[in-house]
């Protein structure tokens, strides 16, 4: 496990670790719609949403989850979040969502490579996990784009996931 929670900059984020500073700027975010594609529901309020992201931070502190805020470098805008779960594990697992009115500027892709990146050279899995709604075409495209191949398949109560496997550096 690294020292340190990760801080990745890329070209056009900064993706920090989130604190409960974050909260109010994510919880405002999280809609039903861009909760379509997600195993869990928006949070109904801000007192609820304090004990997932008391979650968040407690994983973070055991290095077992790295939970990141996206922001756009040039004017600290909050696009959303990206996490790596199951960090202490082999096949640790990507996840993402960028605010609705942010879609359609490649912010996923950016952030999801660059987190990846970090992965594969701070922790050296054997593999990374990505899962990802049949039907969300964007994500499913991310995880392609880092060479995932799909290895599974699972029904949940709201979509078809697919599972993808995205190759660890040899």
């Amino acid at each position: 496990m690294p020292d340190q929670l990760p801080h990745i900059h890329s070209a056009r984020l900064s993706l920090l670790p989130f604190r409960g500073d974050d909260a109010a700027e994510a919880f405002a975010c999280i809609t039903p719609t861009l909760a379509r594609f997600m195993d869990w529901e928006p949070s109904p309020s801000p007192a609820a949403f304090e004990a997932v992201w008391q979650g968040w931070l407690a994983g973070m502190a055991r290095g077992s989850d790295f939970v990141l805020t996206i922001r756009r470098a040039d004017d600290g805008l909050f696009l959303g979040l990206v996490g790596l779960h199951h960090a202490d594990t082999p096949a640790p697992e990507l996840g993402i969502w960028i605010r609705e009115d942010c879609h359609g500027h490649a912010f996923g892709l950016e952030a999801v490579t660059a987190l990846a990146q970090w992965a594969q050279d701070n922790l050296s899995p054997a593999h990374l996990v990505y899962p990802v709604a049949e039907p969300n075409w964007p994500s499913r495209r991310i995880a392609e784009s880092l060479g995932g191949t799909v290895v599974g398949q699972a029904t949940t109560r709201k979509f078809e996931r697919l599972i993808y496997r995205i190759p660890g550096r040899r």
